[in-house]
């Protein structure tokens, strides 16, 4: 076989992520910024409400990218689930792109019948409010932050 049918995130879908992700922001108070990526790590859309921090663009990008690449919500953990310590992450982070990888959390994978599509990165809360604004923001046009059990 030289060719598969894929996915593929439409601007409808980056755009309702990217709404509930704010609307769940500013429930919480917060100035966030919120990147969608596509399953190549290319932006789709990028927003930074009011408020957000400049620097918070270029971390949902990195977390967008990283969730999409790895497959999973962005965390301390290496590629393979691995505990990582400063050293290593920062490591990775080098040796990966600090475009491509990060260690910190609030970024989800965009899963689609078992496809990962793209990515989310949230940024500009704490590393739990990210995490969960970009779950809910995934889940919001019914997708999933993780890929379906092995059977």
């Amino acid at each position: 076989m030289f060719f598969a049918n894929s996915k593929q995130l439409t601007l409808a879908g980056a755009e309702k992520i990217c709404e509930t992700a704010i609307e769940g922001a500013r429930k919480e108070g917060l100035a966030i910024s919120v990147v969608v990526a596509d399953g190549g790590g290319n932006v789709i859309m990028a927003k930074r409400m009011d408020g957000g921090r400049f620097h918070t663009i270029h971390s949902s990008t990195t977390k967008a990218t990283c969730a999409a690449s790895n497959k999973r919500m962005t965390t301390s953990q290496g590629a393979v689930g691995q505990d990582l310590d400063t050293s290593h992450a920062i490591g990775l982070a080098l040796a990966a792109g600090p475009q491509r990888w990060t260690a910190m959390e609030g970024g989800a994978p965009i899963i689609v019948d078992g496809e990962c599509i793209g990515g989310v990165g949230v940024s500009g809360g704490n590393w739990n409010a990210d995490a969960e604004l970009a779950k809910a923001a995934v889940e919001s046009i019914g997708a999933a932050v993780q890929m379906p059990a092995k059977k």
